[in-house]
């Protein structure tokens, strides 16, 4: 769990990037970074699954990610971020390293949702997920 306090209600603060690292696994078990987009204006966000990059023993080799709405609504999936938006990823300046890890750049509405990492074939392994406010 990570906890975030705005202690100046008055300053003009934004939080621009969540992520955690924690151990892949199958099923149930997968990693989970959920977040709340919150105010009047949809934000445009990259979503990324991070794996070899870490390079540490026994990270995700091939990571995925979906992105799903509070309801479990799949909104958007991708495993290798350059097999679709590779444009797009590449604009925000922040792809990810390694062409084996996932990215989605999308806007959403403000609401919750869930960035859900797997292994691609069931595999396992320590993984990273990550969200960043792009506007």
């Amino acid at each position: 769990m990570v906890e975030v306090y705005d202690l100046d209600p008055e300053a003009d603060s934004r939080l621009v990037n969540v992520s955690t690292r924690g151990f892949v696994g199958t099923g149930d078990e997968v990693l989970i970074g959920g977040f709340i987009a919150v105010g009047q204006e949809s934000l445009r966000i990259i979503v990324r699954a991070i794996g070899p990059t870490i390079n540490i023993p026994g990270f995700l080799a091939n990571p995925t990610i979906e992105l799903r709405d509070a309801n479990g609504v799949l909104l958007a999936a991708n495993d290798n971020w350059r097999s679709a938006q590779e444009a797009e990823v590449i604009a925000t300046t922040i792809p990810p390293e390694n062409d084996a890890e996932s990215a989605i750049v999308r806007t959403v509405p403000p609401g919750v949702y869930n960035a859900i990492l797997r292994g691609v074939n069931n595999t396992t392994g320590i993984g990273l997920v990550e969200v960043y406010v792009l506007n």
